[in-house]
């Protein structure tokens, strides 16, 4: 059962078994559709259940990878996908260091699920990001405390490939009704700002007719 058209997945989307949750979820398709920012559904893993237009195009650009696709693992990208510093700027300060906190976390709650061991495994094979991981996480998180960690309210930097955005920052918003987090279910949402404006130059003041000095560019 797909929620969201789009990308051709390498893997199955999540489905849960209840009917009247099926129902659900297809209605909330509906309005995630509605929304103009990356919106994204996922579970305790990151698989994606649900993503809107917006979060498409935002990855638009990406190249095709086995098991990094944002629209299957959101996690699986943000740590894996070569690709994935082209859309997430400042990538291994404010993307990477948080999920990794965020997945040590999910690790600890659910410790014999396979799907987090995968990735686990993944990380140790990677020299850099085990250290980062093992070494470095516990020292990044003591030095920004929870609210560093909390992703709700956190302002990001990102690379949109429509140049109406381009180069620009986004709020992660956390929006989880009841019935999403019955399900185990987690909606993120990037709200995104206008595009950074270039820094004008030095200014200097020059006097009007009536006396009153004015700033201008120069």
């Amino acid at each position: 059962m797909a929620y969201q058209a789009g990308w051709q997945r390498s893997q199955p989307r999540p489905v849960p078994e209840s009917l009247e949750a099926q129902a659900y979820l297809q209605d909330y398709a509906a309005l995630l559709g509605a929304v103009p920012f990356p919106s994204v559904v996922f579970d305790h893993r990151w698989d994606v259940v649900l993503c809107n237009d917006a979060f498409e195009t935002l990855f638009a650009g990406v190249a095709p990878h086995p098991t990094a696709m944002p629209g299957d693992n959101f996690l699986r990208f943000v740590l894996f996908h070569p690709d994935a510093s082209t859309v997430l700027g400042e990538h291994e300060s404010s993307w990477c260091l948080p999920m990794l906190a965020h997945f040590a976390a999910a690790v600890e709650r659910h410790d014999q699920d396979r799907a987090l061991q995968s990735i686990r495994r993944d990380i140790a094979e990677d020299p850099i990001m085990d250290v980062a991981y093992r070494h470095g996480l516990p020292h990044w998180i003591r030095a920004v405390g929870p609210d560093g960690v909390e992703p709700d309210g956190a302002v990001r930097p990102l690379l949109h490939p429509d140049p109406r955005w381009g180069r620009t920052d986004c709020r992660i918003v956390g929006d989880t009704p009841k019935s999403l987090q019955d399900m185990g279910y987690t909606r993120m949402t990037l709200v995104l700002r206008e595009a950074r404006q270039a820094a004008t130059g030095p200014r200097k003041a020059r006097k009007t007719r009536n006396g009153v000095a004015e700033l201008r560019a120069v």
